[in-house]
């Protein structure tokens, strides 16, 4: 009677055993199907892809740089040095063809094709490393309803992926009023080429170079350097709320449409995407490829090439002081790099600038705090602005800094049409 109870055990175990033998053999059939199944479907998307980029054809004129020397005032070099960055963060996309599939896409369904004779350059703005940005015209038609332009267009040597990062920074920013705004863009060939919103009168620090003389006779100027000011924080504070890293403030790199009213905070091309990267507040970096402008750049990074939202905090303070100083070079009286470096790293400042009210030295001198977690961020300065505004005892009258270079500018308007009809014969 055991045994016969034991043999029925054992037969009852072994049936069990292969149950489970056979439920595990399906269910790892079951998964090589199911893998299978999404390998074939993304093959077979990959595919469509490839034949997708080989039938599109959108392709852009090449922009070539005028020969002749252009009618404009002298362009501004940016100053920067041998002090790289690392290379941008790739971009977070599943595939690379499937991401560049949905750009021309997109383009083709904008519309927007442009010719050689589609675009006139008109005058140099300024002149950067990397590129070279001009006011141009649309001979006809628009781009985006707009006929007047500013143009970034690409030197020799920069990779289409970092123009490609510079395009999705300015995209993910969107429309802000003291962002200078992205219009259209070619990369479908070099030179690459950046087509934005029009300023009248090129970058803040030419704007106050040129009219020095005038303004510093203002007795408003402080006034008007403020709201300047404001408006710039406002450009950074937006930054900042989007998780983008400028790493190249400057006075070169503000533009003025009407000053001190409509100031745009522009170039993005060291600008990183902070939502991208593994850290959301900072970055260290190890890879050095791209050269920076040392004399906007705080003490952290010299030590331990770290750069956060409050390295552009640090920026901020120095173009106040360069607004104070009518766009003169920090550190005017250093010219060697190293001289630069050690400078900032001992912890020696720019000097007060005479006739800055307080303040604003008081948020200049705050943007250089060490550690720079002291530093304030760009939502306090923005209050501390705006308050500093508000408490201005009497309406600023700005008219007649709207009106500056009027005469200039429409002597300047005869001589690009002349130059214009020039470059189209």
């Amino acid at each position: 009677m055991v045994s016969s109870n034991s043999t029925h055990c054992a037969g009852h175990g072994q049936g069990l055993g292969v149950y489970i033998v056979i439920a595990v053999l399906s269910a790892i059939v079951m998964l090589f199907t199911v893998l299978g199944i999404v390998l074939l479907k993304k093959y077979r998307s990959t595919v469509h892809t490839v034949a997708e980029l080989q039938r599109s054809k959108l392709f852009f004129p090449q922009i070539q740089l005028p020969s002749m020397p252009m009618m404009a005032p002298a362009a501004e070099e940016d100053e920067q040095v041998d002090e790289p960055l690392p290379p941008r963060t790739p971009l977070r996309i599943t595939s690379t063809l499937r991401s560049c599939s949905k750009r021309l896409r997109k383009s083709q369904d904008q519309n927007l094709h442009f010719t050689k004779s589609d675009l006139n350059l008109l005058h140099l703005i300024k002149a950067g490393k990397e590129g070279v940005f001009y006011q141009a015209r649309m001979s006809r038609g628009t781009c985006k309803g707009h006929t007047m332009l500013t143009c970034k267009i690409s030197k020799e040597g920069v990779r289409l992926k970092h123009v490609e990062t510079e395009v999705s920074i300015m995209r993910k920013l969107m429309h802000h009023k003291n962002v200078l705004q992205l219009l259209d863009w070619n990369t479908s060939e070099e030179p690459f080429m950046l087509i934005m919103e029009y300023v009248s009168f090129g970058t803040l620090r030419t704007f106050l170079q040129t009219n020095r003389v005038h303004l510093s006779g203002d007795p408003e100027l402080q006034s008007l350097l403020t709201i300047a000011s404001y408006h710039i924080a406002l450009a950074m504070q937006h930054l900042r709320s989007k998780m983008i890293l400028h790493c190249d403030l400057a006075l070169r790199n503000v533009m003025v449409n009407k000053f001190p009213w409509e100031v745009k905070v522009a170039e993005f091309g060291l600008a990183q995407d902070m939502s991208r990267t593994a850290s959301r507040r900072s970055t260290r970096w190890q890879s050095p490829q791209q050269r920076v402008p040392l004399r906007w750049y705080p003490p952290e990074y010299f030590k331990n090439k770290y750069y956060s939202f409050k390295g552009d905090v640090w920026s901020f303070g120095i173009v106040l002081w360069e607004m104070q100083m009518f766009g003169t070079l920090p550190y005017p009286n250093l010219e060697r790099s190293e001289e630069v470096v050690y400078h900032i790293c001992m912890g020696h400042k720019n000097t007060n600038p005479q006739g800055c009210r307080p303040e604003i030295l008081h948020i200049m001198r705050d943007c250089w705090q060490e550690p720079h977690t002291l530093r304030p961020s760009f939502s306090d300065i923005v209050c501390l602005l705006e308050n500093t505004i508000e408490n201005d005892a009497d309406y600023v009258d700005v008219e007649s800094s709207r009106d500056l270079k009027k005469d200039e500018a429409q002597c300047h308007e005869a001589r690009s049409l002349q130059t214009s009809a020039v470059l189209q014969d």
